[in-house]
């Protein structure tokens, strides 16, 4: 006899324990599992695809692509109209030869587009709205009257994150930020609403068309406060050169030298910068005052972006002929005809030859 919950096999009678009886049936299911879509797996455990990938270990980052990525970035922030034809040219003058797919996978991935206007170039929502753009040819006389935000990669040792600022146009002044490792739009409105809250609200508030900022949830915030939308015209690079020189200075003057490693170390180092930014750094655009002196005081700033293609103006309309003046043009036009009639269908050698039109029978 055999205990119970154990097998007799055929061959010596040698009891088994069940757990070893099924392994090869356990092995020959799991080959099955492994040939088997993630969504049939799904669907006969009755779990969500959610929880299954929420359990698998993060895809380990390609270091050549973080390098390339951070080439990219530094080539970017010094020449923002690059588009990828023009960053294969750049990284092949580095020594590194890549094709554009890998640099236009790789410009996705951190949130970067030529500023050149040109095919699939915008990154805008296709349901979301896009509002006209209110800036241009307008003088910015006061605090909170115009503010901008924006969105920027920022590359660490081992990945990256993105950083969204705000900030006030008459003084510099960076209002608020926050960082975060993805694109969605929750960072961007839990900024916004930080910058509400501590700083009352501007007349206006300018943006690109990205979808972030296009969302309802985003501009519902603006709307309930009560504040004028502006969204930069496509592929125009100017229409908030304001955050687009933040973005250089904070590269330029803090990231790339200190090289952080981790979130942790980005974000202590951030806060640091913008209150040197805001409280100690002197901005020769502002008489060398700083942005937080000239916000609170409300002296010394200002800003304009220039209508270089302002609307034509309006001229009268042209009045109607009357008969003589039509006669008038009629009779020029004879005139003109007989003396093209009398032309010679001869030509001398460097002169055109009559047209066939042009030449007349002799009566």
């Amino acid at each position: 006899m055999t205990r119970h919950g154990w097998i007799e096999t055929e061959e010596a009678g040698v009891a088994v324990a069940p757990a070893v009886a099924s392994t090869a049936a356990l092995a020959a299911a799991v080959t099955l599992a492994m040939k088997m879509p993630v969504t049939r797996q799904c669907a006969l455990a009755g779990i969500s695809r959610a929880t299954v990938y929420a359990h698998r270990k993060p895809k380990a980052i390609d270091q050549s692509d973080l390098h390339l990525s951070g080439l990219i970035d530094r080539e970017y922030t010094r020449h923002p109209f690059y588009g990828s034809r023009r960053m294969v040219v750049y990284l092949g003058r580095e020594g590194h030869c890549v094709n554009r797919k890998r640099v236009q996978r790789l410009m996705r991935q951190i949130g970067l587009v030529g500023m050149a206007p040109g095919p699939n170039t915008s990154r805008k929502h296709p349901k979301h709205p896009v509002y006209p753009y209110l800036l241009r040819g307008v003088p910015v006389v006061r605090p909170n009257q115009v503010w901008s935000t924006d969105i920027t990669y920022i590359r660490l040792a081992r990945g990256f994150v993105y950083l969204v600022a705000i900030i006030d146009w008459y003084s510099r002044c960076v209002l608020s930020w926050r960082i975060s490792n993805s694109m969605e739009a929750a960072f961007c409105i839990d900024c916004l609403e930080d910058a509400l809250r501590t700083h009352g609200k501007p007349e206006i508030f300018n943006s690109d068309q990205g979808s972030q900022f296009t969302s309802s949830a985003f501009t519902g915030v603006l709307k309930r406060a009560g504040v004028a939308i502006s969204m930069d015209g496509r592929g125009r690079v100017f229409d908030n050169i304001f955050v687009e020189r933040l973005w250089r200075n904070v590269k330029y003057e803090d990231v790339y030298p200190k090289g952080y490693a981790t979130v942790g170390e980005l974000t202590i180092g951030l806060a640091q910068y913008f209150t040197l930014y805001n409280g100690e750094r002197p901005h020769q655009a502002l008489g060398n005052r700083t942005p937080a002196l000239v916000y609170q005081t409300g002296v010394g700033g200002g800003a304009l972006i220039v209508d270089k293609y302002p609307r034509a103006v309006e001229e009268a309309p042209v009045p109607l002929r009357s008969t003589d003046a039509s006669s008038t043009a009629e009779a020029t036009s004879k005139a003109t005809s007989t003396a093209t009639s009398t032309a010679t269908s001869t030509a001398t050698p460097g002169q055109r030859r009559p047209a066939a039109s042009e030449v007349t029978s002799a009566a």
